[in-house]
């Protein structure tokens, strides 16, 4: 399950063989609102303040009373009935960011379809938390200066180079996936949408404290976007979850760090 406004193709391909090099059999999909999936229009929404709430959300305040047009809870079920509609039956579930948030409330509302879960640089959305550094936090708020491909690819390789590992951003894969994604479906309110369900949805605690799953918590020290102190309280707020440290790696899955998130994956799932 991927994170904030990316595509199934944000995983990369080379972590995806990993996997499957591993023994695992891979189901990546576009989330609700980008990529080939069904997209969400509703009419009347209010204009909404996304800082005004990421401020609330921080303090303590609550956004539910926000009118937005889905929230954390219907991602989650998408994921659920994806997996009933496979009939894959009790499965693992990994999941980046956002995704690993979805994640954490499919493994609470059906422990029936998750047999372990392994979750990546991802938070409980509670208070009071250490927040995004700034530089991390503009690229959530950012926008590209227009939508032509051109502005779109430049803009993605700056938010890379931002929340990327220092050091590992690949360039030129940045651009191509990019480009990629762009012509593929290019549907700039479905990233709107998403932050905003993360954050009218708030703490996703009441979740995580139900997760009966094993769960594995994979965090980059560097990372500056969601800080590694909110991955430790996710392993902390899940029963019996276990938290590797990733020395260096910040916001992505960078070639360099793979094989050793393979290996960390690949015995917790199979043990």
């Amino acid at each position: 399950i991927m994170g904030l406004g990316s595509q199934m193709i944000f995983w990369p391909n080379n972590f995806i063989k990993r996997l499957i090099d591993a023994g695992f059999f891979v189901i990546r999909f576009d989330n609700r609102d980008i990529g080939l999936s069904s997209k969400v229009q509703i009419d009347g929404l209010p204009r909404i303040s996304q800082l005004k709430m990421m401020m609330r959300l921080q303090t303590g305040l609550s956004n539910k009373s926000t009118q937005v047009a889905y929230n954390l809870t219907d991602m989650a079920e998408d994921t659920a009935r994806l997996i009933k509609a496979l009939q894959l039956g009790k499965t693992h579930l990994l999941g980046a960011s956002m995704g690993g948030m979805i994640a954490q409330i499919v493994a609470a509302r059906y422990p029936s379809l998750v047999q372990r879960m392994a979750l990546m640089f991802t938070t409980t959305n509670r208070a009071f938390l250490k927040p995004p550094k700034p530089k991390q936090l503009y690229t959530l708020i950012n926008r590209p200066e227009s939508h032509s491909e051109r502005d779109i690819v430049r803009h993605s390789v700056w938010f890379m180079k931002t929340v990327g590992t220092p050091g590992h951003v690949n360039v030129r894969m940045v651009r191509e996936i990019a480009k990629l994604r762009y012509q593929r479906n290019f549907h700039p309110l479905g990233t709107v949408q998403q932050l905003n369900a993360i954050l009218a949805s708030g703490s996703i605690s009441r979740f995580s404290k139900q997760v009966k799953a094993p769960t594995i918590v994979l965090h980059g020290s560097a990372d500056g976007l969601i800080p590694a102190s909110q991955g430790r309280v996710v392993a902390k707020t899940i029963p019996n979850a276990t938290f590797h440290l990733i020395e260096g790696m910040a916001h992505d899955i960078p070639e360099y760090y793979q094989p050793y998130m393979i290996d960390l994956i690949r015995n917790h799932l199979s043990a």
